[in-house]
């Protein structure tokens, strides 16, 4: 092996090879740019028989740490050093280490799960966290436990937060975590707020033209995605003597080379997170960060999953800024106030925790562990997405009615993209022909070929246009298709039947003519930029920014119903809807593709038990108001409510909850005949809740709780059980010589009195009716003497009789 250059980790090379010798397993923790993704392999290739692997959780990265590790061996990267992504492989016999992608490696375990030939896998830039990373070390894992207990594995990391993997990588014990410092140079940093209402691409600009200004050497820019690249190099477009230059996942390999290559003039290379750890970028002496980064995020409730912009974490802004002192000082500019970096998160989200897991339900099913229980993860997947993607897969028929993987779903997982794309592509080279589904499949895994919306004018351009990724990606699907042994048929190109089968709830109908908005089959509403369109689309992509209640349509094709019937027959539904709507009940026969209403019509003669579930309905949304409730029915449910109060069972809990808990209880056969609203307004209550009342003690209801109270003067006076306690209001006159008020509910209440004068007006209020003649009916006594002449107001009222009327004796 030639010599090394005189990188960090070359001092350690032996022992990390003597470790993993030994050990047989380790977390080597290494800063960026100390050498560990190209010097670790070819040591260990040097140490170790057999093959070294190195996985890669970018595409763009697997590529250059190949060409690396192959130019310091003076070779082209396919002969000892090799590297194999998605639609490109060079490699060949004397190749003893490859570079390849966590999710080719994922593959590639399912086929040979002993992975044959292979002495050592390397995990690079495990602290990224990503979906297919995550899923290759639980595979991984349990590979080397149950099959290969000879496999060597190493975990690197940009970070020290290794003791989890150091956890899982041991056998009983942690595994060795080795440590290499680095010999970055000092980095300024400086802090650069936005101005009022300045956009992220202006503020960035603005960063990158002041890095420009006070530093030499080329300038790195971290922005979160392909379109805010594109808008910032459209603004730095005047810099002269400076090439600006994209570096992201999308670019060919040519472009991508450009980046990573010095130039003879200066560069500001505009890029991604694929700059952040295990890709060099030569020359650079100063870093602008925008402060954020694109990541999956699933909208589950509206069934909408993408990309979402975020903060980066502490962790991931140091690594973005130590990318300026790889070769000499430099200088890196954040694009957010210095007090908002303690607010930062420590770490980045694990994908696995915000992503949407289909991909990983169907390859967890194809291992033949569907739930993933038995494997050893770093953090297990959410349940409640895993159960989601596994739904997806069953709806596919990639998985059998026990979760099991299907003949189909293995199929599908062969294909190597997500398996609704997978589905698109085997039913649409069925229907379409191989070519036609693998463009429009293409496009929908790689949104960035396409500008517009309009996915069938993008089409043509791309046909038009031929671009190399694209035309690569058709070519490779068009082989898969044919490998699984789909026949080719020369018919119709229509884009959107193969979207259709991709996503059938994102076929969607205008929600009024001349509308912009368009309601998905999944329930979502979404907008259509630029205004009207076809009455029918299929939404190929669709997201929705923060805060709007519309989704927005990023690339669709026109559709039709017929095409709907087609492409998803199991959405069309005709059903007869008898429900509360409105404040009545309405009967209807609706016909629906998903949540889009096709058609309804009035059903005439409806089945009485929806009928029934209907009014039930309307009371629990309107409340049992809407009986016909009279005075005695509201007097008889105060009544009855007391006696539950007092006394409990067996007296029946009357409150609106309960009531409306089991209607059918106490309304019964009056329910049971009812059809609209005007129906519940005929029923007596008062009757309807007798049949609540328990027997025999129902026969003890106007004992305990009676209506109307005989008083002295012989009048029977009603009971206001409205109050708590109940009240009695009686003119005084009618009680003299009464001494103490009646209980009721078998003496556990007092009645509360309320004594009224002639003109039947209040004078007096008692639960205590001795103590008021003593101490009370003076003062009463004097006040009714003189606004009521013609009466008696004896000083002691047992000294005249209760009576109605007006009684002149006994003054």
């Amino acid at each position: 092996m030639p010599e090394l250059p005189d990188l960090p980790v070359r001092a350690d090379l032996p022992r990390i090879t003597e470790t993993l010798t030994t050990a047989g397993a380790a977390v080597l923790v290494a800063p960026p740019g100390t050498g560990k993704t190209t010097l670790v392999p070819l040591a260990l290739a040097a140490a170790l028989p057999g093959r070294v692997v190195v996985a890669e959780p970018r595409r763009i990265a697997a590529r250059a740490a190949a060409a690396r590790m192959a130019a310091l061996l003076g070779e082209k990267a396919g002969a000892t050093v090799g590297y194999a992504v998605r639609g490109e492989r060079r490699v060949g016999p004397d190749t003893r280490i490859e570079v390849v992608t966590s999710g080719l490696l994922v593959r590639r375990l399912q086929h040979d799960p002993e992975l044959t030939g292979t002495t050592l896998v390397m995990l690079d830039e495990c602290h990224e966290r990503q979906l297919d990373a995550d899923l290759l070390l639980a595979l991984l894992l349990d590979a080397r436990d149950g099959l290969r207990p000879d496999l060597r594995l190493l975990a690197t990391s940009a970070t020290v937060a290794a003791t989890r993997p150091a956890e899982l990588l041991g056998s009983g014990t942690p595994a060795p975590i080795l440590e290499v410092r680095g010999r970055a140079h000092p980095v300024e940093l400086s802090y650069l707020p936005s101005l009022p209402r300045e956009r992220v691409e202006a503020h960035v600009a603005r960063a990158t033209r002041a890095a420009l200004a006070a530093t030499t050497g080329d300038v790195l820019v971290f922005l979160p995605g392909v379109p805010e690249i594109t808008r910032v190099a459209g603004l730095l477009s005047d810099l002269a003597a400076v090439d600006v230059l994209p570096l992201h996942g999308r670019l060919s390999a040519a472009a991508q080379d450009r980046a990573l290559r010095p130039g003879a003039r200066r560069r500001v290379v505009l890029a991604t997170a694929v700059a952040e750890t295990s890709l060099t970028v030569p020359g650079v002496r100063a870093v602008v960060d925008s402060g954020l980064a694109r990541v999956p995020r699933v909208d589950h409730r509206r069934g909408l999953a993408g990309l979402a912009t975020v903060r980066v974490s502490a962790a991931v802004a140091e690594q973005r800024a130590g990318r300026a002192g790889r070769e000499a000082p430099g200088h890196a500019w954040r694009c957010w106030p210095e007090y908002e970096h303690t607010t930062l998160p420590a770490y980045p989200d694990p994908e696995l925790r915000t992503a949407e897991l289909t991909t990983l339900a169907l390859e967890l099913a194809c291992w033949g562990t569907p739930d993933g229980s038995g494997l050893a993860w770093w953090d297990p997947p959410p349940a409640g997405a895993l159960a989601a993607g596994r739904e997806v897969l069953a709806t596919l028929g990639a998985l059998d009615d026990t979760g099991a993987v299907t003949t189909r779903g293995r199929r599908m997982a062969e294909v190597g993209l997500h398996p609704r794309l997978a589905r698109a592509l085997l039913d649409g080279a069925a229907e379409l022909g191989a070519r036609p589904a693998a463009e429009v499949v293409a496009v929908l895994d790689d949104d960035g070929l396409i500008s517009g919306t309009d996915l069938v004018t993008g089409l043509r351009a791309l046909r038009r246009d031929r671009p190399a990724r694209w035309v690569r990606e058709v070519d490779r699907l068009v082989r898969r298709v044919e490998r699984e042994g789909t026949e080719p048929v020369a018919v119709k190109d229509d884009p959107a039947f193969v979207v259709a089968l991709a996503h059938p709830e994102r076929l969607a109908r205008r929600r009024a003519p001349g509308s912009a908005s368009y309601l998905l089959a999944g329930g979502t509403a979404v907008t259509l930029p630029g205004g009207d369109g076809p009455e029918w689309l299929a939404v190929a992509i669709a997201d929705r920014d923060p805060g709007r209640a519309e989704g927005r349509i990023r690339l669709a094709a026109p559709a039709d119903e017929q095409l709907a019937r087609v492409a998803a027959p199991h959405l069309r539904t005709t059903t007869d809807e008898v429900d509360w709507v409105d404040g009545d009940v309405v009967t209807r026969r609706v016909t629906r593709f998903g949540a889009i209403t096709l058609a309804e019509n009035p059903i005439r003669d409806p089945d009485p038990a929806l009928v029934a579930a209907a009014l039930r309905r309307g009371l629990q949304a309107e409340g049992i108001g809407l009986l016909r409730w009279d005075a005695a029915a509201a007097t008889l449910r105060q009544r009855l409510d007391l006696l539950r109060r007092t006394h409990g069972d067996p007296w029946p809990d009357v409150s609106d909850e309960a009531l409306l808990a089991d209607p059918q209880s106490w309304l019964g056969p009056d329910l049971d005949s009812a059809r609209r609203r005007a129906d519940l307004a005929r029923i007596d209550a008062g009757q309807a809740l007798r049949r609540l009342l328990p027997w025999p003690d129902a026969a003890r209801l106007d004992e305990l709780v009676p209506e109307r109270i005989t008083v002295p003067s012989g009048s029977r006076v009603c009971i206001d059980y409205s109050c708590d306690p109940p009240v009695l209001a009686v003119q005084v006159q009618e009680i003299f010589g009464w001494a103490e008020l009646p209980r009721l509910a078998g003496g556990r209440i007092s009645l509360l009195l309320h004594l009224l004068s002639p003109a039947r007006r209040p004078v007096a209020v008692t639960a205590d009716l001795a103590s008021f003649w003593r101490t009370g009916w003076p003062q009463v006594r004097s006040d009714l003497r003189g606004r009521y002449p013609k009466h008696a107001w004896p000083e002691d009222p047992a000294t005249v009789a209760p009576h109605r009327g007006t009684a002149r004796n006994a003054r």
